[in-house]
């Protein structure tokens, strides 16, 4: 008794997405913080300043929200019709907004009506942002045109009547006070300079175009429509250097992180992707509720705001490490108490041996005693955490190496049969214990055969496991022809050798 050996439960590896460093920094949100707005939030912009407030805009209304604030601590809502693209200025006094009546405002926020009202456009404004120099602005709407206007005189500076189709997108350069670029729904970018009266370059994105951002330094240019996320080297006159096709509906909005060093995408299809401005390959995923319509992130990546067409904004905040400060006398660490864990006793020393007791499993205890039915019971009636599958499947091996795997099946009633029979419909198909429940299987239909029929719920249940197998095993044929077909394919490239070109030669003569 005292040499008994538990059960040895057999590691498999775990199922589920590689974890990277990219995972962990974008699972480090806490929950989401959701809030009703008035109708679909269009667009969603940071203030540059500290304590980095932001700018939602939804309906008729531009609320301005603290980082942490559930309410609206100011809210513009002079617009007779929708309001759009509201944005702040460099220095985060200002804020500018197109709107569906076809004027572009300025906005104080330490005020509430408009300072300024720029009237121009002839249809619904959606382009609205302040050019690096903070005296222009530039517009874009869906009478096509294009207009930069000057902040103190509110007067038009230039129009530009480029696109065919509505202009949907814009951004001004950071580094440049009189480049900006638009896209439009003609399927066109175009990089604009305020000192011409042309665009200086067109770029065909193929798609209506839905949203543009320009990379920090300057020289790159992302932008979305339809499904495909496109990078574009500007230096090089409009070059493009990569296509993706990460989403399955229409892509909406983009945003760029602090550093620059990861470029996020939402979509139509409600997810968030993150691609890394290095490889261009999506690091990870987030999944929301609705349809995405605007997405931006607050320096440092702290805070991720995202606006849906049902009206909700979802925000995440970054989870913090807290640190305790407290006057009691620090406990001593974990490593204290294993320092010495290891140590290799010298010859001279003198060991002194204190015996370690083993606790058992209860199943272990079970088995000890040769209660092997009481033993399988234990593991298939307990919770999934405590005897997970893998602990299950275990003890049925070692019965069955005992020989007593057929007496603990036997003997049942229809409660312990239909526990026994559930595990196997649970678990049968999984590759890692197939071998060993298909002999479970096997031996349950050979004990309990002459008994069907006697119980409607075990019957249903042998059915069910019927027509699990039957599935699994066509399953497995297809599976086989796909590989018989691969492996054809495979041979076929194999014979075909690449004929040397002197050979050619050769032949030719």
């Amino acid at each position: 008794m005292a040499n008994y050996k538990p059960v040895i439960v057999q590691t498999y590896p775990k199922l589920g997405e590689k974890v990277t460093e990219d995972t962990l920094y974008w699972k480090n949100y806490k929950a989401p913080i959701q809030i009703k707005e008035f109708g679909a939030v269009n667009n969603i912009d940071f203030s540059p300043v500290h304590p980095y407030h932001y700018a939602v805009t939804a309906s008729s209304r531009i609320h301005i929200y603290g980082r942490y604030s559930q309410e609206p601590i100011k809210t513009f809502s002079r617009f007779k019709d929708v309001a759009y693209c509201a944005t702040y200025r460099d220095d985060g006094k200002l804020l500018v907004a197109g709107s569906e009546e076809g004027s572009v405002r300025l906005f104080d926020i330490g005020g509430r009506a408009a300072l300024r009202q720029f009237e121009g456009h002839t249809k619904a404004v959606h382009v609205a942002s302040f050019l690096s120099d903070k005296y222009r602005i530039v517009s874009g709407a869906d009478d096509y045109t294009s207009k930069v206007w000057d902040v103190s005189s509110a007067s038009e500076i230039v129009t530009y009547r480029e696109h065919t189709d509505y202009v949907r997108c814009g951004c001004a350069s950071k580094l440049n006070a009189d480049l900006f670029v638009t896209g439009s729904y003609d399927h066109t970018v175009k990089v604009f300079d305020t000192r011409t009266e042309k665009s200086v370059m067109t770029i065909e994105h193929g798609h209506p175009v839905e949203s543009l951002n320009l990379f920090p330094s300057g020289g790159l240019l992302v932008t979305a429509g339809g499904r495909y996320v496109k990078i574009w080297d500007v230096l090089k006159g409009g070059q493009l250097l990569v296509s993706l096709r990460n989403h399955h509906k229409t892509v909406t909005c983009l945003c760029l992180t602090s550093s620059g060093q990861r470029l996020l995408s939402g979509s139509l299809d409600r997810h968030v992707k993150v691609y890394s401005t290095t490889s261009y390959k999506v690091v990870h995923s987030f999944h929301y509720e609705a349809s995405i319509l605007s997405l931006a992130l607050a320096p440092n990546d702290e805070t991720l705001v995202v606006g849906m067409t049902n009206g909700i904004l979802n925000i995440k905040h970054r989870k913090h490490e807290e640190k305790q400060h407290s006057g009691r006398r620090r406990r001593p660490t974990y490593r204290t108490f294993v320092k010495g864990k290891n140590y290799m006793p010298k010859q001279e020393d003198f060991l002194v041996t204190k015996p370690v007791r083993n606790h058992l499993k209860k199943y272990d205890q079970l088995l000890r005693s040769f209660q092997v039915s009481k033993a399988l019971d234990a593991v298939l009636q307990g919770s999934a955490r405590s005897n997970p599958p893998e602990v299950t499947v275990a003890v049925m091996q070692e019965l069955n190496r005992r020989g007593t795997l057929k007496n603990a099946l036997a003997g049942r009633d229809e409660k312990q049969l239909s526990v026994l029979l559930s595990f196997l419909i649970r678990h049968v198909t999984d590759a890692r214990f197939a071998p060993v429940l298909i002999n479970v299987a096997e031996m349950i239909i050979d004990i309990y055969m002459p008994v069907v029929g006697q119980s409607a719920v075990v019957d249903k249940q042998f059915l069910k496991l019927q027509n699990i197998v039957e599935k699994e095993i066509d399953y497995q044929e297809e599976l086989l022809e796909v590989l018989g077909m691969m492996d054809a394919l495979f041979a076929t490239m194999a014979r075909k050798k690449p004929v040397p070109l002197e050979e050619n030669k050769l032949d030719g003569l």
